[in-house]
């Protein structure tokens, strides 16, 4: 057989084969550049994005280290939701083969069988960092046996309020325990973490080889100074996606958008922070499955969460921070799909949009014309413009003092008041 390019990172063959399996040939940019140090021992710190390869970089190294004759847990791998923790699972045991044992701690799942099951004492536990300090301080998972710990999405831990627990986890562990953090940032609220417990960290920054896919439309919507929610379903009457991914900026603004879609008798289902456990468990089944045909959601799933088959991205708003603007439309035009991400936009949106366009996202405007989508020059507006007329500015008086105006005029109403009070009073003695 052909030898394969991973073996030169003195991978076994149950590794190499499953990547054969996975039809992985070549490594990327930062499995070529960190499984090496990885392998080795080294701390690193992992910045980059989605579709990166980053998950392999650091599984690959972990699970050759993993010594299978010794029943004790070797790895800890954290993820921010339990969707991400639940993915990252399910490649670990698709990869560890019959010898390594792996772990699910999350949330939503029977309590009391969880503690049974990492009392056996699996080589690799994978988790949400709450439930797995919650495992440590059951004394199912011993400290003392674990070798490496993964922070994954660790700007997400920070957003999500989960730094604290990563925090506990790590300050538990002994001092000579790996530490491999990833993230697709790195915010200065999280360089503490990092000094703390970092001990000479490699340090890695990947960059997608495209800011989005080739296959990839962006088209900009305008609003018509409407109500997004009017705006957002006049675009929806007029797609009809395979699936389709509508984005919203706050779990409030997703609520509505729901319920505006429900009731239009869409075939829709949410998804967001907010959205019990088992819900979320049911949803990502549907949309494996295909049941869904709109899924509105927040950023929550714009990291990181595999879903096959998203033909549209509908950004019912900007993003805040535009990078997720990147992790949102990485949603489509997957595994050789075609995808359009549609974003509708209003007045205040034109700085963001600037922006976006200085990182590499072409964009194209469109609008409904006789019947089809139409690319413009850019939005068109007839209304006529109100033309301003500038007042000259008043002369201040330099000598007045601030709001000594309304104390002023307060005061007199209060004089009047009494004045008032007392005519009536005179007006009852006669």
């Amino acid at each position: 057989m052909e030898k394969h390019n991973f073996e030169r990172y003195d991978l076994n063959e149950e590794l190499i084969n499953a990547l054969r399996n996975d039809g992985i040939e070549h490594p990327t940019e930062i499995q070529e550049r960190l499984i090496p140090s990885i392998k080795r021992g080294v701390d690193v710190i992992g910045k980059s994005q989605t579709g990166t390869g980053k998950t392999l970089a650091f599984l690959l190294p972990m699970l050759q280290n993993v010594n299978a004759d010794v029943v004790e847990t070797q790895y800890i791998v954290t993820a921010p939701t339990r969707e991400l923790a639940s993915q990252l699972y399910d490649v670990f045991t698709r990869y560890a083969g019959k010898s390594i044992t792996t772990s699910l701690v999350v949330g939503g799942t029977d309590r009391n069988r969880m503690v049974e099951k990492v009392s056996n004492k699996p080589h690799v536990v994978i988790g949400t960092p709450g439930r797995v300090l919650d495992m440590m301080k059951e004394h199912a998972i011993h400290p003392g046996t674990v070798k490496g710990f993964v922070v994954d999405e660790a700007d997400q831990m920070l957003d999500l309020g989960f730094l604290e627990e990563v925090n506990a986890i790590a300050s538990a562990l002994d001092e000579d325990t790996q530490l491999l953090v990833f993230s697709a940032t790195i915010p200065e609220s999280l360089m503490p973490f990092l000094k703390r417990y970092m001990k000479q960290p490699k340090q890695v920054e990947v960059q997608p080889k495209t800011i989005s896919p080739k296959e990839m439309e962006h088209w900009l919507i305008s609003d018509r100074d409407k109500e997004r929610h009017e705006a957002l379903l006049s675009v929806i009457r007029k797609v009809n996606p395979f699936l389709a991914i509508v984005f919203c900026n706050t779990k409030e603004m997703a609520d509505a958008v729901y319920s505006t879609l429900q009731n239009e008798g869409l075939n829709v289902d949410l998804l967001h922070g907010g959205v019990a456990p088992r819900k979320r468990k049911k949803v990502l089944k549907k949309l494996q499955d295909a049941d869904v045909q709109y899924l509105v959601a927040t950023d929550l799933i714009a990291r990181g969460i595999d879903i096959t088959g998203v033909s549209h991205i509908i950004n019912a708003e900007i993003p805040h921070e535009l990078d997720y603007y990147i992790h949102r439309v990485g949603r489509t035009a997957r595994a050789g799909w075609t995808g359009k991400a549609l974003t509708i936009y209003g007045r205040s949106d034109e700085a963001a949009i600037a922006k976006l366009k200085k990182r590499g996202i072409h964009f194209v405007y469109k609008e409904w014309k006789n019947d089809e989508w139409a690319t413009v020059e850019k939005r068109s507006d007839n209304r006529p413009q109100q033309q301003v007329t500038s007042m000259p500015a008043k002369k201040k008086n330099a000598k007045v003092k601030p709001a000594y105006k309304k104390k002023a005029r307060e005061k007199a109403e209060r004089d009047q008041k009494r004045e008032r009070r007392l005519n009536r009073r005179r007006d009852n003695k006669k």
